[in-house]
């Protein structure tokens, strides 16, 4: 199904490479990439990862200059597309950005003025995202628009940076960014929860596991999520069942109780020791988790 490797020219200076998983999306697609040509302070290396692209998305990626991809005639799902993009990776950093995600302006600049700040390699980072419905605490609640065809980008430039706020613990939804070499030491996603529902708490808890501590949304990093336009249309993985029957403790617990997603950021994350009692109960979960995916 994987039959296509395209690489450009790298851009000279290029920061990052930007990872975009695409599945007939072609129209947030275009909106995405406009976002990164027009928004981003630095140079990156773009990579499309092309789910069957019968919409278009194969020939329009084919004709940019500008964009490297790979390509799948079939949809292989996040964790094998993003696997699939790393392959041409070119720079020291990885970004991974969905595809119905609008980058704001200086999104570059903030994450790598963090970057300088930091003095090592073992972070991980996201931006703070913006949705007409926030879907967690780390989000900020604003509408400018539900689809690309009522986007109110110019509200959206307008307004961004005086949305009021902090920036946060637990980075672990994209836009997020780290060194290529630490997503190479972890693996990359876990193709197990293809086609990727859990798979970006499951990356995280695979850096947790390789010692990293320093989790943190950037809130003057801005983008605009319109919010899971491939989720509806997939078969989805049972990842909450194989999250707890991997690591033995819930994902929920990952990100409230080691990570303190969403939190204030406080610095490096503090080690974490599971008493007792809390891996009894994670025990208990787990054994009724296993119980419950028989029922499916």
């Amino acid at each position: 199904m994987i039959h296509t490797y395209r690489e450009r020219l790298l851009p000279e200076n290029a920061k990052y490479s930007i990872l975009i998983p695409s599945w007939n999306n072609l129209d947030y697609l275009k909106l995405c990439i406009q976002s990164i040509r027009n928004n981003s302070t630095y140079t990156h290396q773009i990579i499309v990862h092309v789910n069957a692209g019968i919409d278009g998305t194969l020939e329009w990626v084919e004709a940019q200059a500008d964009i490297n991809y790979t390509y799948s005639t079939e949809n292989i799902g996040v964790c094998y597309a993003l696997n699939c993009a790393r392959s041409i990776v070119k720079t020291d950093y990885i970004v991974y950005v969905n595809d119905d995600m609008y980058l704001c302006p200086n999104w570059d600049k903030n994450l790598q003025d963090e970057i300088n700040s930091i003095g090592h390699q073992l972070f991980f980072l996201s931006s703070t995202v913006i949705e007409p419905i926030a879907s967690s605490n780390c989000v900020i609640e604003k509408n400018y628009g539900t689809n690309f065809s009522n986007f109110k980008e110019a509200a959206l430039l307008k307004e961004y940076m005086h949305l009021e706020f902090k920036d946060w613990s637990g980075a672990t939804w994209p836009p997020n960014l780290l060194p290529t070499q630490l997503w190479d030491a972890v693996g990359g996603y876990s193709i197990e929860f293809s086609p990727g529902m859990y798979s970006d708490p499951d990356f995280s808890n695979k850096l947790w596991k390789a010692g990293v501590r320093y989790f943190k949304g950037v809130s003057a990093s801005r983008a605009y999520h319109f919010g899971s336009k491939s989720v509806g249309r997939a078969k989805l993985n049972k990842g909450y069942y194989q999250f707890i029957n991997k690591w033995g403790y819930t994902s929920s617990f990952l990100t409230k109780k080691m990570l303190h997603r969403g939190e204030r950021f406080n610095g490096p994350l503090p080690e974490f020791n599971m008493s007792v009692t809390t891996r009894i109960k994670q025990l208990f979960k787990r054994v009724s988790s296993a119980f419950k995916k028989l029922e499916f």
